[in-house]
């Protein structure tokens, strides 16, 4: 047995040297389990209270933001996005305690058949297994991580000044105006009253919208942290409000107009009825004669729930293989 003072457990009040004033020392906080996306229940265990960090969960915390070696367990499951994904595995590994256990998964034709060798990358010892389609590796902390910063860096919010956008890859169409937004721009009318961008992206669309003078408030709802971070710095205009929220979900209502280039995929996998929520979502947030003006692929099958939830809906242009849709609530 130790004596004396040195049996006192190191977080119990201990005397001063400089007199009789005791100090307190806080006791350490407990390491914490996080989780990143949505990975498969039945492919791997995710604790109980597990900490959300995707930016795609309105509410999560940021996985950047997160002090080093704050977690003693991290199941990623991996984005698609090369950059993006080796973005976030230096992130998970600077966040890991020594001695913890990050686990990520990807399916075989979404990363899945690199992501050994990024991980080997950036110095980690990979024991895998596979299930479903579905690489599974698990890592712990290297001693020497190798290229952390690097892919950081890679994967960080950068200003793109070809375009004269703040963007980072990660975010729908992070490097390049999409065409079906653009040629939605192009033919927008000017728009009057309270509006909202749904699915906004990086605010091109709201940029857009806001060059009438008549536009009183407009509402970007984002389901992507990082996009909505960025449209604040691109959409520098007093009438522009930001919500980080699942449009199927947002508590808008009495809109004058609604704008919108629906997403089709949802993490990396195609969801042909996200963009028809996305117009249920619409039809909800709009009033009596309300307008939506609405982009799409050619191919996706939207006039079917267009004519069921307004009352009338006109084609207002087919080119490039996009459809631009009025409809009138």
């Amino acid at each position: 047995m130790l004596p004396g003072a040195a049996r006192r457990h190191f977080w119990q009040p201990a005397q001063s040297c400089y007199g009789s004033r005791v100090t307190n020392i806080d006791p350490p906080s407990p390491l914490r389990s996080a989780v990143y996306g949505a990975p498969p229940a039945d492919l791997v265990d995710v604790p109980d209270g597990a900490v959300q960090l995707s930016p795609l969960r309105p509410g999560a915390e940021a996985l950047e933001r997160q002090p080093d070696a704050a977690f003693e367990t991290i199941v990623v499951a991996a984005p698609p996005g090369a950059i993006e994904r080796r973005h976030v595995l230096a992130h998970a590994l600077r966040t890991l305690a020594p001695g913890g256990q990050l686990t990520v998964l990807a399916a075989k034709d979404k990363g899945g058949q690199r992501l050994r060798a990024e991980l080997e990358g950036l110095g980690c010892d990979v024991a895998e297994h596979f299930k479903a389609r579905q690489r599974i590796c698990t890592v712990g902390r290297p001693e020497t991580p190798l290229g952390l910063s690097e892919a950081i860096a890679a994967g960080s919010p950068v200003t793109l000044e070809d375009v004269g956008l703040r963007s980072q890859p990660g975010i729908f169409s992070w490097n390049r105006v999409d065409p079906g937004t653009a040629l939605l721009c192009r033919h927008l009318p000017p728009l009057a009253g309270r509006g909202a961008d749904i699915g906004a992206g990086l605010g091109i669309l709201s940029k857009a919208v806001l060059l009438a003078p008549a536009v009183e408030m407009l509402t970007l709802v984002e389901i992507d942290r990082r996009a909505i971070e960025a449209a604040r710095v691109n959409v520098a205009d007093d009438r522009a409000r930001f919500l980080w929220a699942d449009v199927r979900e947002a508590a808008l209502a009495d809109l004058d107009f609604v704008v919108s280039n629906p997403p089709f995929h949802a993490e990396g996998i195609e969801d042909r009825g996200l963009g028809q929520a996305f117009i249920a979502a619409a039809g909800r947030m709009l009033r009596r004669n309300g307008m939506l003006f609405l982009v799409a692929n050619r191919h996706m099958p939207y006039e079917e729930v267009l004519r069921a939830t307004f009352r009338t809906v006109k084609t207002v242009t087919d080119e490039g293989g996009y459809k631009i849709f009025e409809a009138r609530k």
